[in-house]
C-alpha cells in the first residue's frame, strides 16, 4: 500500500483520532481511506445518471471571512445555467449561510458541489440531490 502525506489542521487530526478510537478503527489511515471512498462514491449513483436533477446545497461560513462570500458569488455567476435560486442569510453571531437550489445533470451538480467544498474557510457544506421526475403527480404533468 502506498503511503501518502497529508497536511491538515491539528484540530482536525485530533477529531480524526478521537473518531477512530470511539468507533473501533485501527487508526487514522483507516478513517481517511473510508472517508475517501465515501466522498468519491457520492455521485456515482447509477440511478441518477442521465436524469434531470434538483440539488440543494447549504454552505455555512464565518461572517468575517469575506473571501468565501466572494467565491460563492463567483460560483453563482459561473454556473448561472445550473443555479435556479440562491439565498443568503446571517445565522448565529458571526456566521453566514448560503443556500443554492440547483437544477441540472449529475455531472454539473457534482462539479458545483466540488468547487464549493474546495473553497477555503467554509465551515460546513451539506447537500441533497433528487430526480425532478420523482415528484409523483408533478411527474405526470410533463
Amino acid at each position: 500500500m502506498t503511503v501518502v502525506s497529508v497536511s491538515m489542521p491539528e484540530e482536525l487530526l485530533e477529531r480524526i483520532d478521537e473518531f477512530s478510537e470511539e468507533h473501533g478503527y485501527t487508526g487514522r489511515s483507516e478513517v481517511i481511506r473510508e472517508a475517501s471512498r465515501n466522498l468519491l462514491g457520492e455521485f456515482e449513483d447509477k440511478k441518477l445518471e442521465g436524469r434531470e436533477l434538483m440539488g440543494v446545497v447549504t454552505v455555512v461560513f464565518d461572517y468575517e471571512t469575506t473571501s468565501v462570500e466572494e467565491k460563492m458569488m463567483h460560483l453563482r455567476h459561473e454556473h448561472e445555467d445550473l443555479v435556479a435560486s440562491n439565498f443568503h442569510s446571517h445565522v448565529g453571531g458571526h456566521h453566514c449561510m448560503e443556500l443554492f437550489v440547483l437544477e441540472g445533470s449529475l455531472e454539473n451538480i457534482s462539479t458545483f458541489v466540488g468547487k464549493i467544498r474546495a473553497t477555503k474557510d467554509t465551515l460546513t457544506v451539506d447537500y441533497s440531490v433528487l430526480p425532478v421526475d420523482d415528484f409523483g403527480p408533478l411527474a405526470d404533468m410533463k
